[in-house]
């Protein structure tokens, strides 16, 4: 049985929320999130998969202008279809420009919201059997681009060295394992390491000073006589 498509409803009026919902479980056999606060709705898309989301322009602490833009400084997926109650080009074109793949003026019946979201869902199964999906990780609020190489923490970007980088792209490719200094040498540094095993210690601490205390948040966990351990 093939998975269920996941979609996220980005709407604060909860009827409307709910009959939409409603018909995409019941008559899509879509999986159905929905998020009524902007900045709450960002952080889900930037943290978890969906196959589409259906974002409503007017929402509190962050609008869906905002929240389309800064989806696509990462990312051209999920797509996303913008929902308004103002049948007002200017915001269409906004939507558009911003990255939204279509728009749905309100009301619309259930049939339309079916329909464009089959063919949304569709064009994007298409172009992603030709165009591999950029990889992304996303532990709390880091997100890593392999890549891009491009690291960011509450989406200010990070600098990192190439072996600071590595280290943690290990980390987080092994996230909730534990990983030994060993091992880390092992994967990051190569079969052909002869230093001593100390530099692990160096690249972590520097690591936990760019992000854990930058940002007041802990990544990075040591593991005592084991090694360390990157968890949400």
């Amino acid at each position: 049985m093939a998975e269920q498509q996941k979609i996220l409803v980005v709407e604060d009026t909860e009827r409307i929320a709910r009959l939409l919902q409603l018909t995409l479980e019941m008559e899509g056999g879509y999986k159905v999130a929905i998020e009524s606060n902007g900045r709450r709705a960002y952080e889900r898309i930037m943290q978890e998969e969906y196959d589409l989301v259906l974002l409503d322009i007017m929402l509190p602490e962050m609008d869906g202008f905002e929240i389309c833009q800064k989806v696509r400084a990462f990312s051209e997926l999920p797509p996303i279809i913008i929902l308004t109650a103002k049948d007002d080009i200017n915001d269409k074109i906004t939507g558009l420009k911003l990255g939204a793949i279509d728009y749905m003026t309100k009301p619309f019946s259930g049939d339309e919201l079916l329909l464009r979201v089959q063919n949304t869902l569709k064009l994007y199964a298409a172009k992603a059997a030709t165009d591999q999906r950029v990889k992304r990780y996303t532990v709390k609020n880091l997100v890593l681009s392999p890549d891009t190489r491009e690291v960011t923490v509450n989406n200010e970007k990070i600098e990192l060295s190439q072996k600071e980088f590595d280290l943690l792209l290990y980390l987080v490719e092994n996230k909730k394992i534990v990983l030994s200094r060993e091992k880390i040498l092992e994967k990051v540094w190569g079969y052909d390491y002869f230093g001593d095993t100390n530099v692990v210690d160096v690249y972590i601490h520097a690591l936990r000073d760019k992000i854990d205390k930058r940002f007041n948040e802990k990544y990075i966990h040591t593991e005592r006589g084991v090694g360390y351990v990157l968890r949400d």
